[in-house]
């Protein structure tokens, strides 16, 4: 049964719109906290959705804003995190973006539930997420994910996805635009493993668990119909934006060479414990749950990503037909 009143935590980025969007349009009372207003304003105009500036991480602002809620679905999550401190055995230790945002706070909602008597979580964690993990983002996936698990007194559901892929991804997104300025990419793990699927099958898979006593107390897997590597999905991104690129794939050393050159930009493309993360493949054998038929991400993804118009679909079509 889909609840009447809901704190979703991590509201204001890719998955949250949608997932926000899809519980307002059934009728419920929708709480978003976000340390930049700004950040949500595509969730302003829902009707039913309350968006908060506010700090999530600071926990009298966590247990107020869970007081009276039916259900938390917690969504936070970051891809990069400053250095984090080395242990006596020599091994990293998590970054502290992600100790905050995959660990404590994933303990704090766990927290803040059982104090405010919220009795259902919904929590997103990754595919390959285990505190034994190579990469620092998935140790801490890992640690948050057995966090929310353990917590035996709540109805807790997990949701592992390999690579979320729609209009506002950070990824196809990403590969497109650089196909769009780079003659040749040099691409980190060619061979890496994903198994992309659409943000519109994670949102279904959310709104079932809360229909669907049966997910109390389990996790899923969530990935699309199709497993590829890196470089296929590469070469998938430059046939639909009809670009022909020449790929050039490094081994494991020169991908972690070009990942800590990368690290140095103001922005960050890539970083070590990225490559780390790839070495662990993204894909699973179990079918999508709850009866949901997974998109293709060729059928959806030329929607966003394909030429708009006549003139400018024409390079796509000589591409596809190999002229």
């Amino acid at each position: 049964m889909i609840p009447g009143n809901v704190l979703v935590v991590g509201g204001a980025g890719f998955v949250g719109r949608h997932l926000v969007a899809a519980l307002a349009a059934r009728g419920c009372r929708v709480t978003v906290a976000t340390r930049r207003r700004e950040r949500a304003k595509h969730l302003f105009l829902l009707p039913t959705v309350e968006v908060v500036e506010d700090d999530v991480n600071l926990p009298r602002v966590l247990k107020r804003l869970t007081a009276g809620r039916d259900t938390v679905i917690n969504l936070a999550g970051v891809l990069h995190s400053r250095r984090g401190r080395r242990d006596e055995c020599g091994s990293n230790d998590y970054g502290p973006d992600f100790a905050r945002v995959h660990v404590e706070l994933a303990q704090a909602v766990v927290g803040a539930c059982r104090a405010a008597g919220v009795k259902r979580l919904l929590h997103m964690s990754a595919l390959g997420a285990d505190p034994k993990a190579p990469s620092e983002y998935l140790r801490s996936k890992g640690v948050g994910e057995r966090a929310a698990l353990a917590a035996e007194d709540l109805a807790v559901t997990v949701f592992r996805p390999s690579v979320i892929f729609g209009p506002e991804d950070s990824f196809l997104n990403l590969f497109a635009l650089l196909a769009k300025f780079l003659p040749v990419i040099v691409l980190a793990c060619p061979q890496a493993r994903f198994q992309p699927v659409h943000v519109g099958d994670v949102v279904q898979a959310f709104l079932a668990a809360l229909d669907e006593r049966g997910s109390q107390a389990r996790r899923y897997d969530l990935g699309g119909p199709r497993q590829y590597t890196l470089r296929e999905l590469v070469v998938l991104v430059c046939a639909i934006t009809g670009r022909r690129r020449l790929i050039f794939g490094l081994g494991e050393r020169l991908s972690m060479a070009q990942a800590r050159m990368l690290e140095l930009l103001p922005v960050k493309l890539m970083t070590r414990d990225n490559v780390r993360s790839m070495q662990v493949p993204s894909v699973c054998s179990t079918p999508f749950p709850f009866g949901i038929e997974p998109a293709a991400l060729e059928a959806l993804a030329p929607s966003w990503l394909a030429p708009a118009g006549p003139r400018e679909r024409y390079p796509a079509l000589r591409t596809h037909a190999r002229r």
